[in-house]
């Protein structure tokens, strides 16, 4: 047998694991970092943070990634080497980390990488159905497994469209594991570039569970100081805070047909981007609107956009908490939306689950990547309208 897949084997057959889950958004603020110990597999998942970090990415990483971002004419050979490119710098980030926390690499079982991703293209995006539902996420396993010497898994959301997904979110399949409740009905919000949350009925109920995208977070945001004020984002929405909402550009904004479609559903930067800012700006004559009332405005579009999808998908239902994830936790003014139109529900930061708020993606590919070598398929095989799989392609080292 190869050595490799004994090693594979005997990683799979352990009572506990040691897994780092890595986790790139569109948000390009670095590389998410956690290392977790796992526990058994299915409903009897146990997971425990030992260690995370951020590892902030350089100015020109950032600038390599937002050439072939969300764009449908790139140089392939850019996105060729950056695919590689990728993987060796996570890999490295990935070193230092251990080094940090004075942990060798022989003792971690897998790497769980999510990679970096440039392009989502599910049919209800394109509404090109000669093709079918694809995504793309660079930053090559094999790249990473190398350099660090550890086998990696990656490349989850192909798995999910193979069988008939759409590739995103991913998030429902940890969720359920994780945090299924016996008496509250949860919501896990997570703010990242898009928004999305996962619903989870509590155990007595006969509803199913899904995971959803709902639109904007902090894509917006980001995207308009990036282009205007030349900074990565707006800092606790400072500039947003000195603005007025333009109610007629909001009312404009909501209208797009991806805010009222069912769930589950997936969309990205691709749909929600500068260019559609500037077409309903067009469309509302509001083109000379100062940054901070344009700011004030796109922060009010993200929070109407969740809080609109809670009520939608909570009607009815008593017992239910909002447990909110990702960098959007960190924007004052959004939280404040978010609570002004939800005035009825209970929200509280995911650390009051038990799950640091800023680590929870990383964490759930490290359970996605242990379900994958421990798992079963049947452990999930009660989240709506998403297969019941196990993701991921496995890199050995050597």
């Amino acid at each position: 047998m190869n050595a490799q897949i004994q090693r594979l084997y005997n990683i799979s057959n352990k009572s506990e694991r040691l897994i780092i889950g890595l986790m790139s958004g569109t948000s390009l603020d670095g590389l998410d970092i956690a290392l977790c110990r796992i526990r058994n597999s299915g409903g009897n998942t146990r997971l425990e943070l030992l260690h995370f970090a951020t590892m902030e990415y350089t100015a020109d990483f950032r600038k390599r990634i937002r050439d072939i971002f969300a764009k449908r004419e790139i140089d392939q050979q850019v996105l060729c080497g950056l695919n590689a490119f990728i993987g060796i710098a996570h890999a490295h980030l990935i070193n230092r980390a251990l080094n940090e926390w004075q942990i060798q690499p022989a003792q971690i079982d897998l790497i769980a990488s999510h990679g970096q991703t440039v392009f989502h293209a599910p049919q209800i995006l394109t509404k090109d159905l000669s093709l079918p539902n694809s995504t793309l996420q660079i930053g090559d396993g094999d790249h990473i497994a190398v350099h660090t010497g550890i086998i990696t898994v990656s490349d989850f959301r192909q798995k999910h469209i193979a069988a008939g997904g759409e590739g995103a979110p991913l998030a429902a399949y940890g969720d359920y594991l994780l945090f299924t409740d016996e008496v509250e009905h949860r919501i896990l919000l997570n703010i990242g570039g898009i928004s999305n949350f996962t619903f989870l009925p509590h155990t007595h109920s006969d509803r199913m569970s899904f995971a959803t995208d709902l639109g904007p977070g902090n894509t917006l945001m980001n995207q308009y100081v990036e282009a205007h004020c030349g900074i990565e984002m707006d800092k606790d929405a400072e500039i947003a805070k000195q603005g007025a909402i333009h109610h007629e550009l909001l009312s404009a904004l909501l209208t797009e047909e991806f805010l009222r479609q069912d769930f589950p559903k997936t969309t990205g930067p691709e749909l929600f981007n500068l260019r559609y800012l500037s077409q309903v700006q067009q469309q509302t004559n509001t083109a000379s609107l100062s940054h901070p009332d344009v700011l004030a405005t796109l922060n009010a579009f993200s929070a109407q956009a969740i809080t609109t999808a809670i009520l939608r998908v909570t009607e009815g239902l008593e017992q239910v908490a909002v447990y909110v994830s990702g960098g959007g936790i960190h924007n004052p003014l959004l939280m404040e939306n978010i609570r002004k139109g939800l005035p009825s529900v209970k929200i509280e930061s995911m650390q009051q689950i038990n799950m640091n708020p800023d680590a929870k993606e990383a964490c759930l590919f490290a359970l996605l990547a242990n379900e994958t070598v421990a798992g079963a398929p049947e452990h999930v095989d009660n989240i709506k309208n998403s297969p019941a799989i196990c993701m991921g392609k496995i890199s050995f080292p050597y």
